[in-house]
């Protein structure tokens, strides 16, 4: 989330800490997805955390069919489903790092709808309206600043 608000003059900070936490209720809500993203967003306002985040945070779970607004709700809406295709794609590598993973192997496995089927290609696809991206242009941004963060996200 840091790469796309610096690509999109973002700011790297709050959109980072929404990229941070925008799961942080799933150990409560993966049973419930309806309540997922709303009870993120309750912690969160009571934390005081910046609207905008929280808004961002909301709007990310499509189920609720909060309108995405801003270019940071376009941007964690789009990127949560493809990180997760990337780190499947890692995991499968021998090594299970990054750094085996090519642009070119994700757009494969994404072609693949057997292979990591909890993610939702097609709101992946939807990154070419909502950001102007290509496909391949997101894949290989997101890609990019993943491995910059390998480590610490253990691939």
């Amino acid at each position: 989330m840091r790469t796309l608000a610096e690509k999109f003059s973002g700011n790297p900070e709050q959109w980072g800490l929404a990229g941070l936490l925008h799961d942080i209720d799933w150990e409560e809500t993966e049973n419930d997805f309806t309540q997922h993203s709303l009870k993120s967003a309750q912690y969160l306002t009571d934390a005081g955390v910046d609207p905008a985040v929280v808004q961002a945070i909301k709007a990310h779970n499509h189920t609720h069919g909060f309108p995405l607004s801003t270019l940071m709700e376009k941007a964690l809406f789009s990127a949560e489903e493809l990180t997760g295709l990337i780190a499947a794609c890692a995991l499968v590598q021998p090594s299970k790092k990054l750094a085996e993973v090519t642009v070119e192997s994700i757009l494969k496995k994404f072609k693949q709808p057997s292979f990591a089927k909890g993610v939702d290609r097609e709101i992946i696809l939807q990154s070419e309206t909502l950001l102007g991206m290509t496909l391949k242009e997101l894949i290989e941004l997101e890609l990019n600043a993943m491995r910059g963060i390998a480590d610490t996200i253990g691939l």
